[in-house]
């Protein structure tokens, strides 16, 4: 009878403790705000990590203006005005990759180890890390129109313009958030940072690269104008010179918003899935 008895309570107390780990939508946005603060209070400690968001996208304008602005776009100011929003979609899309080491980090470090024994939900150790590292970008792009403006950057006229502007703000965010989830799932697969980080930059590199986010499409070679036209960076970038500059904006933002609802859709579940697994 007692052995019974101590089966019954080891079979109720795990299905308690089961039913413990099941948390509330309000819950789960709770403790996922909780793990991005737990994220951006590290500054704090570690400053450097602030600069690392801060000078590279700075160097990356200033180079590409004043060394490759008059050979490309005819003068700096000239290239200036073209590059600016593809290099802030550059500059979003390389932190996701800062988002898959970090996470891949804190796995090899067996912090998701500690995670695992709380009642959380299965996906905000992951969106707290990617709702961090967007706010971070948040401070990068601010930092980039600042600068772009000093630079002689200037927006587009017209009484919608502070509209578009901060719908070009938005669709950067939304479409580096989507992607965000292929980069995490990398992390959750890969053994250790240093290969997430490698294999980050063999796909980044050539997909930025061959967009027409530095360069115009029709500069290209003819075989890669149709893959350039079709990239999300392109896209994306195109989008953002609609809204902030001038030109065609509403198919480009629409097309990179169904690619964002593809990767989420497509990736989040995938990586979730992968860190249940290895956490």
């Amino acid at each position: 009878m007692t052995a019974v008895t101590t089966v019954m309570d080891s079979t109720v107390s795990e299905y308690t403790g089961r039913l413990a780990r099941r948390v509330g939508p309000v819950e789960a946005l709770r403790q996922t705000f909780s793990l991005a603060w737990r994220t951006l209070v590290q500054i704090r400690h570690n400053p450097l990590e602030l600069i690392d968001f801060s000078i590279q996208p700075v160097m990356f304008l200033l180079l590409f203006t004043y060394v490759f602005g008059g050979a490309i776009g005819g003068s700096p100011h000239a290239y200036l005005m073209f590059a600016l929003p593809g290099i802030i979609v550059q500059n979003s899309l390389f932190t996701t990759l800062n988002t898959a080491t970090g996470l891949a980090t804190d796995l090899e470090k067996g912090f998701m180890d500690r995670l695992r024994s709380l009642p959380i939900a299965r996906f905000a150790p992951l969106s707290g890390r990617i709702l961090a590292d967007l706010a971070k970008q948040t401070w990068a792009i601010v930092m980039l129109l600042g600068i772009g403006a000093i630079l002689g950057f200037r927006f587009g006229a017209g009484a919608g313009r502070p509209l578009g502007v901060i719908a070009a703000f938005g669709l950067v965010l939304i479409s580096t958030l989507a992607i965000s989830w292929a980069l995490v799932l990398v992390s959750m697969l890969a053994a250790n940072p240093e290969k997430v980080q490698i294999f980050g930059f063999v796909v980044l590199f050539p997909i930025t690269f061959t967009s027409d986010a530095f360069v115009r499409t029709a500069s290209l070679p003819g075989w890669l104008q149709a893959w350039a036209k079709a990239n999300p960076v392109s896209l994306i970038s195109d989008a953002m010179r609609g809204l902030m500059v001038s030109g065609p904006a509403g198919r480009p933002a629409v097309e990179s918003l169904l690619y964002a609802a593809a990767f989420t859709l497509v990736f989040a579940p995938l990586a979730v899935r992968a860190f249940m697994r290895r956490a």
